[in-house]
């Protein structure tokens, strides 16, 4: 029997499956630790935070880096097949420039977990167990936990424009024109998007992101925002 599950499209579709269960289990680990984890951290005493430091955050962090990995590589197989079907000229159009900007989104959350997020949290984690077993905590675990803190507040921050993005792929064509300058484009994003990065990685002020209503209208805002510029530029 020739299945179509392994034709092109089939495989195609597979890689597709494995990238939103993967991705659920990254984002919604992520959604979990912002919204959930921290809140409630900052009401427990201290025996109570240090026992769940030690034992629930390195079980979560472990699905939520490798959830992102597996997200990420999936994804990049994803961009691959889905040009060498169609012709690479297809990220120039409406799909391409859509997918490509949740894609740039994805990479940068990808990033900061791997090289911001999980190192800090385990320096936070090395010296909450070194306390509990009576050591001096680590001199650098207090400025981890603010790093590791405000990486994944801008993390939460983009994946509302993310998701939107990656959504519109498929529901919400642009009208790109004949002309459209996508090199410029892919510059003033970078631009917006970098300024937000660097804030992540050497910045120290949360600003909006200190509380969850402050971070998911940062995140709406933020897609409106990058909608806007998108559709406007991709039209002259």
């Amino acid at each position: 029997m020739n299945l179509s599950i392994f034709g092109n499209v089939g495989i195609y579709y597979l890689v597709k499956w494995f990238h939103f269960i993967f991705g659920i289990i990254w984002i919604g680990h992520l959604y979990y630790f912002n919204f959930t984890q921290m809140p409630s951290f900052a009401e427990m005493d201290g025996p109570t935070k240090s026992n769940n430091i030690q034992k629930l955050v390195p079980r979560a962090l472990w699905w939520f880096r490798w959830g992102a990995m597996f997200t990420f590589i999936t994804g990049v197989i994803m961009l691959g097949m889905y040009g060498h079907m169609n012709g690479h000229e297809v990220y120039k159009t409406s799909w391409g420039v859509n997918i490509m900007t949740g894609s740039a989104l994805g990479t940068l959350m990808f990033l900061n977990v791997w090289l911001v997020i999980w190192p800090a949290q385990q320096i936070v984690i090395a010296s909450t167990t070194a306390v509990a077993k009576g050591q001096p905590s680590l001199p650098a675990a207090a400025a981890a936990g603010a790093r590791a803190m405000l990486a994944s507040r801008t993390n939460t921050l983009f994946s509302i424009p993310m998701l939107f993005f990656m959504g519109a792929a498929s529901h919400l064509p642009l009208q790109v024109g004949p002309d459209a300058n996508l090199g410029l484009l892919t510059l003033v994003l970078a631009l917006v998007l970098g300024a937000i990065e660097w804030n992540a990685v050497k910045g120290s002020k949360l600003g909006p992101l200190a509380t969850v209503k402050g971070v998911i209208h940062a995140g709406i805002g933020l897609a409106v925002v990058l909608y806007l510029l998108v559709e406007v530029m991709v039209r002259v």
